[in-house]
């Protein structure tokens, strides 16, 4: 099911509404560098789609008509299925709420990226992590040279590798 641009979760609202059709939208929640701090967003995991099982004969003006949806995914006169093992594979991999927080958490090894205004920008790798005092250690490469610099929790964001 395709969606309106940013509106998966209005969508998956109203067709859970209607009788006799199964949503699934797997969103995932993150931290996402804003202005100079850290902002906690949730994203639809396939932006602009999401799942919807029902009896098309019997649903289809409904389902398409539905605040949010934009259409229904369709190839000419045929209408793709993607198999209940697929489906099964992502709501284990993001669980019963059909949400996935990725954990800001920073461990050694971790690749981030600092979002305070000194270095702003710059890719470093965590090289040591200090809870007590809110405080990682990176390796900085910085002017040809590779420096290990201290720096707070609250100016580092993990980078979001996306394939």
């Amino acid at each position: 099911m395709r969606a309106q641009q940013k509106h998966e979760h209005v969508a998956a609202t109203h067709l859970r509404r209607l009788e006799q059709v199964e949503v699934f939208n797997p969103r995932l929640r993150f931290c996402r560098p804003v202005r100079h701090r850290k902002v906690w967003v949730t994203e639809s995991l396939f932006p602009g789609y999401l799942f919807a099982r029902f009896n098309w004969k019997d649903s289809l003006c409904k389902v398409q008509y539905a605040p949010g949806v934009q259409s229904v995914v369709h190839f000419g006169v045929g209408w793709p299925t993607v198999p209940n093992g697929v489906i099964e594979d992502i709501r284990a991999a993001i669980g019963p709420a059909e949400m996935r927080e990725i954990s800001d958490d920073l461990n050694p090894g971790d690749e981030v990226q600092i979002i305070g205004k000194l270095f702003q920008g710059l890719n470093v790798v965590v090289t040591q992590v200090m809870p007590g005092r809110k405080r990682v250690a990176v390796l900085l490469h910085f002017l040809g040279r590779q420096t290990t610099v201290e720096i707070g929790t609250h100016a580092l964001i993990k980078r979001v590798v996306r394939h």
